[in-house]
């Protein structure tokens, strides 16, 4: 695939998107990325934004195998990953058979995470990093290419269980989803009350995607940008920081993952841009998504109602880049 193909099917991706989700053109754009990337996305949002329709959508559009989990404290590991059930075979004997689960799909979306146990919050562990499904002693691959979008709302806390940080580390990105402008929920409304039904076309498959992976990762990084990226990650540590709000504010800091959250990214991000390599903008442009859901906060962080984009601002700041 060439760069120009790559940018042709993005553009053609967004466009098609944007015929049902009005404005968050910087959610679609990150999740976009996201997914050329490789990772999972988690979206978090109040109810009622259009997270569960622009993932539903990008399943439409990029021709894959959707699959929707809705997340619900009853909700079970087996539920997710699938189960050996015993059935009867052709020769008249019993064995067992592997019933697959709706994680077994390109584009799971896993609605509400935050409302099911730690228990079979952990099913999708194993799926999110190996893209394998181990049951009792064997081990199943995912099909690929395979992508978590995740949703959950940061207001109604009640009945809900907090991702732990081994999980949220595995979403390539954390997007915050806000409101519509008023223009914008203007278009909404006259969109989603009228007679007129909008339907997508899939305008790209799972080849292509991997193509676009695969092209994306050639991509050179300067010298200068990767450790710039390095000593970024590195002061999102309290221990090591030379900002006075990380120090003062954080309680751990990103790991090695969220740096190559920002490199991925930051090729995307210079591709679609038509540069064929990645510079320090590119890096401040995705900081904040790769970064707000690897920094934990302290008592006095929390209490004084410290946001992880406010410390990341100040990061990009503090930290000089290279010589």
């Amino acid at each position: 695939m060439s760069a120009e193909l790559f940018r042709e099917t993005a553009v053609s991706i967004q466009n098609e998107v944007g015929k049902l989700i009005v404005g968050q053109a910087d959610v679609l754009r990150l999740t976009l990325i996201g997914i050329l990337s490789g990772g999972h996305v988690l979206l978090e949002g109040v109810p009622g934004l259009g997270k569960t329709m622009l993932v539903r959508t990008l399943g439409q559009v990029l021709d894959l195998r959707f699959s929707r989990i809705q997340f619900t404290p009853d909700l079970m590991p087996a539920d997710i990953t699938g189960t050996d059930i015993m059935e009867e075979q052709a020769n008249g004997q019993r064995g067992f058979r592997f019933q697959r689960g709706p994680v077994f799909a390109n584009l799971v979306l896993a609605d509400e995470i935050n409302r099911a146990t730690p228990k079979t919050q952990s099913a999708l562990l194993e799926a999110m990093q190996e893209q394998t499904v181990t049951v009792a002693t064997h081990t199943y691959p995912l099909p690929r290419p395979f992508f978590v979008l995740a949703t959950q709302n940061p207001i109604e806390q009640e009945g809900t269980y907090p991702l732990p940080e081994a999980q949220l580390d595995r979403f390539l990105f954390k997007l915050n989803v806000g409101f519509p402008s008023a223009e914008e929920l203007d278009e909404i409304l006259a969109r989603t009350t009228g007679g007129e039904h909008v339907a997508v076309t899939a305008v790209a498959n799972g080849d292509q995607i991997i193509a676009m992976q695969q092209l994306a990762r050639q991509i050179p990084l300067p010298t200068s940008v990767s450790r710039f990226v390095s000593q970024l990650v590195v002061a999102t540590h309290p221990e090591n920081s030379p900002s006075d709000l990380v120090r003062r504010f954080v309680r751990y800091g990103a790991s090695p993952r969220g740096g190559q959250a920002m490199v991925l990214g930051a090729k995307i991000l210079a591709l679609l841009n038509g540069r064929y390599n990645v510079s320090l903008e590119d890096i401040h442009a995705i900081a904040p998504a790769a970064l707000r859901h690897r920094l934990l906060l302290n008592f006095e962080g929390q209490a004084e109602g410290i946001t992880p984009d406010a410390l990341i601002a100040d990061l990009l700041e503090t930290v000089k880049a290279p010589a």
